[in-house]
């Protein structure tokens, strides 16, 4: 029986990972900062035949953090896999006016990712065991003019967990960094994304699901955005920069 933390647990994705995971009389320990969906999403594995605790939580209040994995590891004796999911798809436009708004945004998605895995990292790493899976997304593997606020963010977090698995593979702990492509989500509804490249939370999920149980290291999913991404990485720069991307 798996006991897994989840950050950001109210998320499309995260919920399709946890009930794949709750089909395996998983207990969890969810985080999120709503406490009405986080309750919902409870009940839902709960009825499953899941054991959970809940924990409300902004990320974005890092002095938080060591007490929310404290009670964690409390109401769980130990952590096989943390999946953290939580972030916000900001408005590249307004972000490109608002200074703040920009911060704010980055801080959403790239800093309190680090932050909260700098604490969990020293935890696992103590332990010598279990899985740090963190969704990225393929937005961090180049900026492009559409979103790349975000996409700096993501990078940022890519890059910080590239060097943390190579700091806790000595301590037999994994990290998976994982990179969605578009996702069917809540977060991505109205916006202009092309159906044969849209993939549902629980494709995603399934994908994350058989990356922990592998001890990959980087999951691009669905598989072609590696290939689509590995294109677009290589446009040379006099040329990418007018595709308007």
């Amino acid at each position: 029986m798996k006991r897994i933390l989840i950050i950001g647990a109210t998320s499309a994705i995260a919920t399709a990972c946890a009930r794949r995971w709750a089909a395996h009389e998983a207990t969890f320990f969810l985080v999120g900062r709503n406490a009405e969906k986080l309750g919902q999403v409870a009940d839902d594995l709960a009825a499953r035949g899941a054991t959970v605790y809940t924990h409300v939580l902004d990320l974005n209040h890092f002095d938080q953090h060591a007490a929310t994995l404290d009670a964690c590891y409390a109401a769980l004796g130990q952590v096989d896999v943390a999946l953290v999911a939580h972030g916000t798809l900001p408005d590249q436009k307004a972000c490109e006016q608002d200074a703040q708004l920009a911060v704010q945004e980055f801080t959403n998605n790239g800093l309190s990712v680090i932050a909260l895995l700098t604490d969990l990292a020293n935890r696992m790493e103590a332990r010598r065991s279990g899985c740090i899976a963190v969704i990225s997304s393929v937005a961090g593997d180049r900026g492009r003019p559409s979103n790349y606020l975000y996409g700096a963010a993501k990078g940022a977090v890519t890059d910080f967990c590239s060097g943390l698995r190579g700091r806790l593979f000595k301590a037999g702990v994994q990290v998976l960094t994982i990179k969605p492509g578009f996702v069917d989500t809540p977060m991505t509804q109205g916006l202009p994304l092309p159906g044969l490249l849209l993939a549902t939370p629980d494709k995603v999920a399934k994908d994350i699901v058989h990356a922990v149980e592998k001890r990959r290291d980087t999951l691009y999913t669905p598989w072609f955005w590696r290939l689509i991404m590995l294109i677009i990485i290589h446009i040379p720069g006099l040329i990418f920069k007018r595709l308007g991307l």
